[in-house]
C-alpha cells in the first residue's frame, strides 16, 4: 500500500498536534513500516483510511497506539555514561538531610529511570530523601518501564555489583531477565506527560533528565518544551540533554556548567 504525500502530510500535522514530535518527509518510509500493521489489523485498505479511524471520537486507545508506534524508544541503562559520572560527582557533594527530586521526562521504557535510581541510591546517605519522577507521552512504554522486567541481555551496562545489589535474578520461567529490586520501584512514580502541553503541578525539581528528546521537535516546540522544564527548576537545579542536544539560543537564563548539563542560576 501506498502513502501519499497529502496523507502523509495529515499524519505529521496530527502528530504535531497530539505530541509535539515534527515528522519531516524522510520518516515517511518509517511511517509506513510502523503503522503498516495496524492497517492489516484493522482490515484496512489504504493509510488514509487509518487516518479516517484515528478521528473517531471512540478510538482513543487506536490513536494511542499510533503514538506508541511513532514516537522513537531507543534507551539502554547508563546511556552516555558521562553523564552519570557527572550526576555522581553532584551527589558526592549533596547535603545529608537535603530532599532530593529529579524528573525523568523522557522515561521510555525505564532504563534510563532506573539507571538515575541507581544512582542516587548508591550515592546519597541514608539520612537524605530522594524520589524520581518518570514521564512520558507513551503509556505502553510508561507501563513496561513500570514493570521494571527485563532481559539480562539488555543490562550490560548496569554491572555485575549493581545487578546484585539493585535486581532479582529470574529463575524457572523467568529465567533470562531481572526484576528492578522493590526497594528502587518504591521511589519512583510514574505519569503520561506531553511535553509540549502545559505542564501539570510537579516540581520542583533539583535535577531534571530530557535527553535525546529535543531533536524530534522544530524549534519552536523546542523553546516551548525547554522553557517549561526551566519553570520546574529549583533554583539552582541543572537540565541535562543530551551530548548530541544544544540549548544555544533557546534559554538564556540557564548557564551551561559541563556537556548537555545546564543549570538555573
Amino acid at each position: 500500500m501506498l502513502l501519499t504525500d497529502d496523507t502523509f502530510s495529515r499524519f505529521s500535522l496530527w502528530m504535531r498536534e497530539r505530541t509535539g514530535v515534527h515528522l519531516p518527509p524522510s520518516k515517511k518510509p518509517l511511517l509506513m513500516q510502523r503503522l503498516g500493521k495496524r492497517l492489516r489489523a484493522r482490515s484496512l485498505d489504504s493509510y488514509e483510511d487509518y487516518f479516517e479511524v484515528l478521528r473517531q471520537q471512540e478510538e482513543e486507545q487506536e490513536r494511542q497506539i499510533a503514538v506508541d508506534l511513532l514516537t522513537t524508544h531507543e534507551t539502554s541503562f547508563f546511556r552516555e555514561p558521562a553523564h552519570f559520572a557527572w550526576l555522581e560527582s553532584l551527589l558526592q557533594d549533596w547535603p545529608a538531610g537535603t530532599p532530593l527530586s529529579l524528573w525523568c521526562a523522557a522515561a521510555s521504557t525505564g532504563e534510563e529511570v532506573w539507571s538515575l535510581a541507581m544512582t542516587l541510591a548508591d550515592n546519597l546517605s541514608g539520612q537524605t530523601a530522594w524520589q524520581v519522577l518518570a514521564s512520558d507521552v507513551s503509556l505502553a512504554c510508561l507501563e513496561q518501564a513500570r514493570r521494571g522486567h527485563y532481559a539480562l541481555e539488555r543490562c550490560g551496562g548496569i554491572g555485575q555489583e549493581r545487578l546484585r545489589r539493585h535486581c532479582l535474578k529470574g529463575v524457572e520461567k523467568q529465567a533470562g531477565s531481572m526484576l528492578i529490586g522493590k526497594a528502587l520501584r518504591q521511589r519512583v512514580l510514574f505519569r503520561c506527560i506531553n511535553l509540549d502541553q502545559p505542564l501539570p503541578p510537579i516540581g520542583p525539581f533539583r535535577v531534571i533528565f530530557m535527553r535525546n528528546v529535543l531533536i524530534y521537535f522544530d524549534p519552536a516546540t523546542k523553546n516551548k518544551v525547554v522553557r517549561q522544564a526551566t519553570a520546574q527548576l529549583a533554583s539552582g537545579g541543572f537540565l541535562v540533554v543530551s551530548h548530541s542536544e544544544s540549548l544555544y539560543g533557546l534559554q538564556e537564563e540557564l548557564k551551561l556548567v559541563a556537556p548537555g548539563v545546564y543549570r538555573k542560576p
